[in-house]
């Protein structure tokens, strides 16, 4: 395990995270002592569909249960009414308060 310093970390973060996405978990040290640890998201052996599991396990997302009706994608999308302007609807909202 890689130690960088707090400021070492400041300065080189890029090439950290580079090193990171090729397996290297980095030590972060503020004055000699350990606050946090530099490490991939993605573990050795570690799939998409585990991934999936485990986010709709922490509530993060909830799978589909049906697929996607194809309706939905090949109906052309609704045009906006004459003169509508999305700027002049958030500007609206903004002086409603909402």
């Amino acid at each position: 395990m890689k130690r960088a310093t707090l400021t070492d970390t400041k300065n080189n973060l890029s090439a950290l995270v580079d090193q990171v996405q090729h397996g290297e978990t980095i030590l972060i040290l503020d004055r000699g002592r350990p606050v946090a640890r530099l490490e991939s998201v993605l573990r050795e052996g570690d799939d998409p569909e585990g991934r999936l599991a485990r986010l709709e396990r922490q509530g993060v997302l909830r799978r589909a249960s049906s697929p996607l009706p194809q309706e939905i994608l090949m109906t052309a999308p609704p045009t906006p009414a004459q003169g509508a302007s999305a700027l002049g609807a958030l500007l609206d909202e903004r002086r409603e308060g909402r």
